[in-house]
């Protein structure tokens, strides 16, 4: 049984110990479970969606902490080490802290006849889970890392699942429909246990699964619903459910269009659990001031304008096009952009290609990563073209495009930073070594 004595040395043997990185299905990962004796005494939350689970994940955390309770969060993927990943009453876990749980796995894995094979996501998520089993927690909040029904955190038992929002992606893995899809992500209800489902227009299929096993299904604007206060656009906004209003609250820390639906279902959610983790009108309002989340819409302080925003799919990308047409005028738009090879990056382009002037685009240090001269294949059937103030050029990284604009851009210009998480990573990672 392999014992290692730091986490870097355990995250390098878990990327190559497994066949394949996504190996749907919970059979494995359900044997290790028990062998490991899991006891969770939590409320837990399972957040589920194509887009929107982080925010909504930072929401119901920041709510929660600011109610008094202990809180753990287990999100992925992670955008500078693998600790974000795992947070312990807002705090990221330490090393120290996960090297016991990590070793706890290891033994239940190996305890069998024949030891049990888990991907790097099935081993850690457990390591993680297994952490805050031991922590005495009052609340833990599990992020979706893809699909649902077969992905690893609904190994466990939810409380109260979110489902934020249905679009195209993954198809190789969850079907290349909404309503394939949407039975995908519904995986994580469960008979008799509120299932929150924040997207307007949600497949039939969503609704269909929850009804058949009996799941306590909340629609937004049936169930729950959020509107602007009326002369107070962009200031303020109110939330009600079936038994509770909440007035003129503030807009969510966190920059974006879409944020007020994720807000909303959380506070659905909360709303839900209110007889095991109630929480006060203020310590909404004070959560939802504090929130913050990395790479999401994310605008840097200074000049020009730096954002960040792990926009991966077209969905997501329709928003960022909106967000961008929101921040008012710029002279230049600079764009540095990579994106994974399986992503629908024509579907993506095609929201945002009218909003950028000048393109860097990148390689990614990673094999599943489109290079940087098929970025700009798919750029130019958009219809893009060079010009005296149009450019596209071609970058080894995300570091070097993110300099290249740099070095161009003038204080009254923006910097784009989008795509994939590798493509945010690398850029924060490299700013973070400016900053020292």
């Amino acid at each position: 049984m392999p014992i290692f004595h730091n986490l870097p040395d355990w995250l390098a043997h878990l990327e190559t110990a497994h066949p394949v990185g996504i190996d749907m299905g919970l059979s494995r990962i359900t044997r290790v479970k028990e062998a490991l004796g899991l006891r969770i005494d939590a409320v837990v939350f399972t957040v589920g969606g194509t887009n929107g689970k982080g925010s909504t994940c930072a929401i119901l955390e920041r709510i929660l902490l600011e109610a008094g309770y202990k809180v753990g969060l287990h999100t992925s993927p992670h955008l500078i080490q693998f600790n974000e990943r795992a947070r312990l009453n807002g705090e990221q876990a330490t090393d120290a802290q996960l090297l016991p749980h990590f070793e706890a796995v290891e033994r239940a894995r190996t305890s069998f006849a024949d030891p049990v094979s888990l991907t790097y996501f099935e081993f850690t998520t457990l390591a993680i889970i297994h952490m805050f089993a031991e922590a005495g927690l009052d609340a833990i909040i599990l992020e979706v890392g893809l699909g649902g029904r077969l992905d690893a955190v609904n190994v466990i038992d939810t409380d109260c699942a979110i489902i934020t929002s249905v679009d195209i992606d993954h198809t190789q893995y969850l079907g290349d429909t909404r309503e394939k899809i949407g039975y995908e992500k519904a995986g994580i209800f469960r008979p008799h246990v509120p299932a929150i489902v924040g997207d307007p227009l949600p497949p039939q299929s969503v609704i269909d699964h929850a009804e058949a096993i009996g799941a306590e299904l909340w629609l937004v604007g049936r169930d729950f619903r959020h509107q602007a206060a009326q002369g107070q656009e962009r200031q303020q906004w109110d939330w009600a459910s079936r038994d509770r209003k909440l007035n003129g609250l503030g807009y969510p820390a966190l920059r974006g269009a879409n944020q007020l639906l994720n807000a909303s279902a959380a506070l659905a959610a909360l709303q839900a659990m209110r007889s095991r983790l109630p929480v006060s009108a203020q310590e909404v309002r004070n959560g939802l001031a504090f929130v913050e989340l990395p790479g999401r819409f994310q605008v840097l302080p200074g000049r020009p304008a730096v954002i960040l925003d792990v926009a991966h799919n077209p969905h997501a990308a329709a928003t960022l096009g909106q967000n961008l047409e929101n921040m008012g005028f710029f002279r230049y738009t600079y764009a540095v952009f990579g994106a994974m090879h399986d992503k629908d990056i024509a579907g993506v382009l095609q929201h945002v290609a009218d909003k950028v002037d000048h393109w860097c685009l990148c390689d990614l240090p990673t094999d599943r990563a489109a290079t940087a001269a098929e970025l700009r294949e798919k750029l130019e059937a958009t219809g893009f073209r060079e010009g005296p103030d149009n450019t596209v050029a071609c970058f080894s990284s995300p570091e070097l495009a993110y300099r290249d604009a740099v070095e161009r851009a003038t204080e009254n210009d923006r910097i784009l930073v989008f795509g994939s998480f590798y493509t945010v990573a690398g850029v924060m990672a490299y700013r973070a070594t400016q900053a020292n």
